[in-house]
């Protein structure tokens, strides 16, 4: 007995009764200081949206939703909403102002597309190095910092697509809506639906399934209906499945007993695929959304068109494809697909696809957040031709049709949420412009800046 967990613990009951009380004591001093520490901080957070109006002075407010440029405003926020909004409005009595008079402001931007705990073991290694290395509990630190980087960026809602071990990425969700932390609007999809196999590629049988710590395998419709009830159990605000990344690719049934399933349940879908005949099925599938898309047919977007199906394009920068390679064999190599991206991130918005903005940033470079390298996609969306306003259109009220949030979110607009950006340059001359944004408001509280107000 004394050899095993049960022998041990019997040992400690020789201890001193004053060892025991001291220690009991001290956990339950702990344990108050928690609790107060988190119901000040709910209260904290509560306080900012539910408190005294503002009255924001806008020099220049741009909403891409309905493509007004209006001039001089002042923006009422009441209990974290938008109250008002207009050139002659009556502020009440102990309002706060915030001066933005010399500022262009826009609704808080939106990526549709991030791995916000996942960061890539770089030079074309297997895909699955980081699972050996990294905890649950790390990845998830990871993504609550990446989360809150996007935040002070202007990033106030974001769609993260897995890649996030067992469900990380849900529990910063639920900890930022909980007021526990400040953070982005989060809409997770939980472990990605994949044919056998994940992403990863020729793995060694006497490995075993690993990539299970990231994908749930499902080869049969009935197999995927039981994946998307698992993550919609877990907390997923989005289903999403990889299609094409063997040489076996998910079937039409597959993909129609996703959208079935998760539709029923109020969730859209979103499918990674490139092209071909998997991206065929996707669209005749109706899912919601075509993740990367990259070799697309003018046919199929113009299918995607007619139907609603959002392109969420991922177009990644020459130099980020140069740092990552092939991720490990699910990209094609950076000389191939770069100039593809461009082209068909152009013919997509000469047909009218309807776009929302996506990054898909997993790598890191020193010296630059997470948040400058989302930025760089920018370039990529201009070297396409694609006009300020639809760049920004495709970071705002766009995504937020896609992500299901556009009665809340997206536009500045009475009554919706005020998230809302402001920097010092014309987003409509230089979209460059966003980089500078030094005003962030989520929710009617203030995250950075706070004008020139008293």
């Amino acid at each position: 007995m004394a050899g095993n967990g049960i022998g041990t613990r019997r040992v400690s009951v020789h201890r001193s009764p004053g060892t025991w009380l001291r220690r009991l004591g001290a956990q339950a001093l702990a344990w108050a200081a928690l609790s107060l520490a988190l119901a000040l901080c709910q209260a904290a957070t509560a306080g900012a949206a539910a408190g005294s109006p503002l009255a924001i002075r806008a020099g220049t407010v741009i909403d891409p939703g309905t493509g007004q440029v209006l001039h001089d405003q002042t923006i009422l926020v009441v209990d974290g909403k938008i109250s008002a909004i207009g050139a002659n409005l009556t502020v009440p009595d102990g309002a706060k102002r915030i001066d933005l008079s010399h500022e262009w402001v826009a609704p808080g931007l939106m990526d549709a597309h991030t791995h916000l705990t996942l960061t890539e073991v770089l030079g074309d290694a297997p895909f699955e190095s980081f699972y050996l290395s990294e905890a649950n509990a790390y990845r998830a630190l990871r993504g609550m910092h990446n989360a809150q980087v996007l935040l002070n960026r202007g990033f106030t809602t974001i769609r993260d697509v897995g890649n996030d071990g067992e469900y990380a990425m849900i529990d910063v969700e639920r900890a930022i809506d909980r007021g526990l932390f400040a953070g982005p609007t989060i809409i997770g999809s939980g472990k990605i639906i994949a044919p056998f196999g994940g992403q990863s590629h020729a793995i060694p049988h006497e490995r075993g399934a690993f990539w299970a710590y990231e994908y749930l395998d499902a080869d049969t419709p009935d197999e995927v209906r039981k994946a998307v009830r698992r993550n919609l159990y877990y907390g997923a605000g989005v289903i999403k499945l990889v299609a094409d990344n063997n040489p076996y690719h998910a079937s039409e049934e597959e993909l129609h007993a996703a959208v079935d399933e998760a539709h029923r349940a109020g969730v859209p879908v979103a499918i990674h695929v490139y092209g071909g005949s998997a991206a065929q099925a996707a669209i005749d599938a109706g899912v919601d959304s075509i993740e990367h898309g990259f070799f697309l047919t003018d046919a199929q977007m113009a299918e995607m068109k007619a139907k609603g199906i959002f392109l969420v394009g991922t177009d990644l920068p020459r130099a980020h494809l140069d740092i990552i390679g092939t991720s490990g064999g699910i990209f094609p190599p950076p000389d191939v697909l770069a100039p593809r991206i461009i082209d068909r991130l152009r013919r997509a918005h000469r047909l009218g696809v309807n776009m929302a903005f996506g990054t898909d940033t997993v790598c890191d470079m020193a010296g630059r957040t997470r948040a400058d390298l989302m930025f760089d996609y920018l370039a990529v969306w201009r070297a396409a031709g694609v006009p300020p306003m639809d760049i920004l259109r495709a970071m705002t009220s766009n995504a937020a049709q896609l992500l299901r949030v556009n009665k809340e979110r997206g536009g500045i607009v009475a009554g919706m949420a005020a998230d809302l950006v402001a920097m010092p340059g014309d987003p409509l001359q230089d979209i460059e412009a966003l980089r500078g944004i030094d005003f962030v408001m989520k929710n009617g509280a203030v995250v950075v800046g706070g004008g020139g107000g008293k």
